[in-house]
């Protein structure tokens, strides 16, 4: 299977293999990469998944969109990843929260956060790709986080020979538990820097540096180093999402909660649009899937889009409990557009979205895309207040985020008189948002947000995850903080003392 960009209007679209894409990054128009086509699976193709391991569904289907990564190839890097050590007690379970309603936790890592289900593998899939197109030069992954994604890949990438990492956050815009994750990060190949700005910030300077073709050109020819990504833009970050949907309607089907062939609904909370465009790739190759609830916090830029068409990031930002959704620009976005709309309109909108802050799609095109998509959202009221209520009624502990998603899932059973069981995708532990978590439910915030972990535990009974136990405790190694501006000259001096 070959990859092109998402703005690439030509007649002779440019073609990727699966390791050039996961190589690159970003397309060399700054598009995306997507696949050409979109391979399919069959009612008993997915039903023979049941029996499998998360591991053997993951190689099934990973091995339909790399096809130039051989089985052996895969089974190592899925075998590799989603191994015991990694994910005790296994990979994406599913908890039944009631009859309707399902909690697809996907933060049972070594980060405690759903990106662990991608940055676990795409380490050693970039590693393979490296040595499939004859690649000697050292590697810098670029990544800009809004909270969980930088910790995720440092930990996916420390100490991988022959490439380095270097992760941007927002100062005031991760929880403290994310922050000490990222500033105490062990490794000999890791770098971490916070930025004066919020996560759009991040994500726009990673970008601008991805595009400046004479930097790359510099670091290229005076210090034998290319540049990649672990962002979601990356399809080696994104394809890996695609299974755990897979995997998530086969253990339904394990658990009796549907039948082979019905339909379900996945409600995920959204800030870059990369999780919940996994599962309409999983959609468009058969998986039955009803509506892909787009959950968002107050900022609310993806529920206006589906209601109204239009794009439009000039708006106030706020700073919310569920911060790695705290953001306006949702990059995956881009590629949705790109299988709906076209290359040409793709590479329109978002020209306008950069010289504009806006753009607004066609209402036949809006109409194809709210065949799959709802959006809904909820305030920081509606959330603290899903968590309380969730614990109270099922005891069960939810974060800051899977509390939007849980919140959107209800209102559109609700409002939409959708009775299709319903699966809330978990993005984090509560114990990573452990202050806001307990606050919600006791009324009251800790004196710090440390301090939360070990409180909420005696509280409630529930665990600290081990990845999570004594952080506070952790040397801290990166302490740089820096506004958005210097981030060029802060990749190049770090480049310089590889």
């Amino acid at each position: 299977m070959n990859y092109v960009s998402t703005r690439d209007t030509s007649k002779d679209k440019l073609s990727y293999t699966s390791a050039e894409a996961i190589k690159l990054g970003l397309a060399f128009d700054g598009g995306l990469f997507i696949p050409r086509e979109i391979p399919a699976l069959s009612l008993n193709d997915i039903g023979a998944l049941k029996d499998l391991s998360y591991t053997d569904r993951a190689k099934k289907i990973l091995s339909l969109f790399l096809t130039d990564y051989t089985d052996e190839e895969l089974e190592q890097c899925c075998s590799e990843a989603y191994c015991e050590d990694s994910f005790k007690g296994g990979a994406a379970p599913i908890y039944k929260i009631n009859d309707s309603l399902y909690s697809l936790e996907l933060w049972h890592g070594p980060t405690c956060a759903f990106k662990d289900m991608a940055l676990q593998i795409m380490p050693k899939l970039l590693s393979k790709a490296l040595v499939k197109t004859n690649e000697t030069r050292k590697t810098l992954i670029l990544v800009a986080t809004s909270g969980d994604t930088g910790k995720a890949a440092l930990e996916g990438y420390k100490n991988i020979e022959g490439i380095n990492i270097m992760v941007f956050y927002p100062n005031d815009g991760v929880s403290t538990v994310q922050k000490l994750q990222m500033a105490s990060q062990t490794g000999n190949n890791v770098n971490v820097c916070a930025i004066h700005g919020n996560f759009d910030d991040a994500q726009n300077g990673v970008k601008s540096i991805f595009s400046d073709k004479a930097f790359k050109e510099v670091i290229n020819d005076e210090n034998g180093v290319i540049l990649s990504s672990a962002n979601s833009i990356n399809w080696g970050r994104l394809v890996p999402q695609i299974v755990y949907y897979f995997s998530a309607y086969c253990d339904l089907l394990d658990n009796a909660a549907i039948s082979l062939g019905d339909k379900v609904n996945f409600c995920v909370p959204t800030g870059n649009f990369g999780n919940i465009f996994a599962a309409y790739i999983a959609k468009l190759m058969g998986l039955p899937i009803n509506k892909l609830i787009c959950a968002s916090n107050s900022n609310n830029v993806l529920t206006d889009f589906f209601k109204t068409g239009e794009y439009n990031k000039k708006r106030e930002f706020h700073s919310t409990i569920s911060p790695s959704m705290d953001i306006l620009i949702s990059s995956n976005l881009e590629r949705l557009l790109s299988f709906i709309c076209g290359s040409e309109k793709t590479q329109s909108y978002m020209t306008m979205l950069a010289n504009e802050g806006n753009y607004k799609v066609d209402a036949e095109d809006m109409e194809k895309i709210n065949a799959s998509f709802v959006g809904l959202w909820a305030n920081e009221s509606d959330t603290a207040s899903t968590i309380k209520n969730v614990w109270t009624k099922y005891g069960y502990l939810i974060d800051t985020h899977t509390a939007v998603a849980v919140k959107c899932a209800e209102e559109y059973r609700r409002d939409f008189t959708d009775n299709t069981v319903t699966v809330a995708v978990s993005t984090a532990s509560p114990y990573k948002f452990a202050a806001d978590v307990y606050a919600s439910i006791y009324g009251k915030k800790p004196e710090s947000d440390v301090a939360a972990l070990a409180l909420l535990s005696e509280k409630t009974g529930v665990e600290i995850p081990y990845p999570l136990a004594d952080i506070e405790k952790r040397e801290i190694r990166f302490k740089k903080s820096i506004d958005p501006a210097n981030m060029k000259n802060e990749v190049s001096d770090y480049i310089k003392s590889l």
